[in-house]
């Protein structure tokens, strides 16, 4: 609860927010909304320096061991970026270097390991959400199975959920979760493995795939053995292993998704990042302003479009053919588009999205 209301308190505090269509994403009254938005102890960290402007060399260095310390894998730009931006402490990122390695924070090793990343980023939030899991780990009563959807422009981490086990029962409720609170995104990415994809399946498409395609989700796979496709996810991963699961342990699932969730907070309205020119993710997200609908639309397709639906097994039938697409379409209303100057071969679509593309020759 104390996560969630900071986390709503962050985002309505961001310029041009609307507190009405946030307040109703968190399920909580416009009266509530004003409260936790007046509460001191959800106010930000205070800007005002702790101490004298005329501080001593020794006071300095303290400051920059302190974050250091809160934050054992942070490196000097981040350091240097929260000194000035939280207590007003301007101190050159080499300055900042030098305290780290006369104190034993840093060493040759660490410094040779820091790779400079140019990554392609969508131009708006929600434009494009990367999804997968972090590998399993053990806790003290069963295995952890994180879930991570990351926003592609701002980096903002929408879902960390920690899981016990990689089923659709367990994926689907968080991320229904996670589109009432933040709306819909445009496109979500993942790989080709289960629940999002199925190689055996025609299309790759699993219940999980469809449910996000009849949302009106656009749906897209990352090339097999190319995990880059979801480079920003990856890297992610990278930093939360290396600033919370190498750091710390978990008695149960539970407190791992405390401990988590806490960490997130972190990561996304206190942790700046290189990549956003030391600016947090938060700071250049917006929640999507396609909402989750309460209730589906139906299913339309253009006028000559041949209209089957998908019968047990996966099978549809079209000029008398028998024709094979996913099970994950059961029950669910498919389009055949004949395809222009090739006689008996279509494409077939599942609301927006293209299934497969069929031929009548080879049935």
């Amino acid at each position: 609860m104390v996560n969630q209301r900071e986390e709503f308190v962050r985002l309505a505090r961001q310029p041009d927010a609307n507190i009405s269509e946030l307040s109703r994403r968190y399920a909580i009254s416009r009266k509530t909304a004003y409260k936790w938005l007046g509460r001191e102890d959800c106010e930000d960290h205070s800007r005002r320096p702790l101490s004298s402007p005329r501080r001593t060399e020794a006071a300095v260095e303290g400051r920059v061991l302190a974050v250091r310390d809160k934050h054992p894998a942070w490196g000097a730009r981040k350091i240097a970026r929260v000194l000035q931006r939280d207590q007003q402490i301007d101190l050159a990122v080499s300055t900042v270097n030098s305290v780290l390695r006369r104190h034993g924070r840093i060493s040759q090793q660490a410094s040779q390991a820091a790779t400079a990343w140019q990554r392609f980023e969508h131009e708006a939030p929600n434009s494009l959400w990367q999804m997968d899991f972090k590998g399993h780990f053990a806790t003290g009563q069963q295995r952890c199975h994180p879930l991570t959807v990351l926003d592609d422009h701002s980096r903002f981490s929408v879902i960390l959920h920690a899981l016990g086990d990689e089923k659709r029962a367990s994926v689907q409720p968080v991320l229904e979760g996670a589109f009432q609170r933040f709306g819909l995104p445009e496109r979500i990415n993942a790989d080709n493995g289960t629940p999002w994809g199925s190689p055996a399946q025609p299309g790759g498409l699993t219940g999980l795939a469809a449910w996000l395609i009849r949302l009106g989700v656009r749906v897209s796979y990352s090339r097999p053995l190319h995990p880059q496709t979801n480079g920003k996810d990856e890297r992610f991963h990278r930093t939360m292993k290396a600033e919370v699961l190498t750091q710390r342990d978990f008695r149960d699932l539970d407190d791992a998704h405390e401990q988590l969730q806490h960490w997130r907070n972190i990561y996304n309205f206190d942790r700046p990042h290189e990549a956003l020119e030391m600016q947090t993710p938060a700071s250049r997200y917006r929640s999507s302003e396609r909402a989750m609908p309460r209730e589906l639309p139906p299913i339309e397709y253009a006028q000559g479009d041949l209209v089957r639906k998908v019968q047990k097994n996966g099978w549809i039938f079209l000029h008398g053919q028998e024709i094979r697409l996913s099970k994950a379409l059961i029950g669910q209303p498919v389009a055949c588009r004949p395809l222009a100057d090739r006689d008996g071969e279509f494409e077939v679509f599942f609301c927006h999205h293209k299934v497969d593309e069929i031929s009548l020759k080879d049935c």
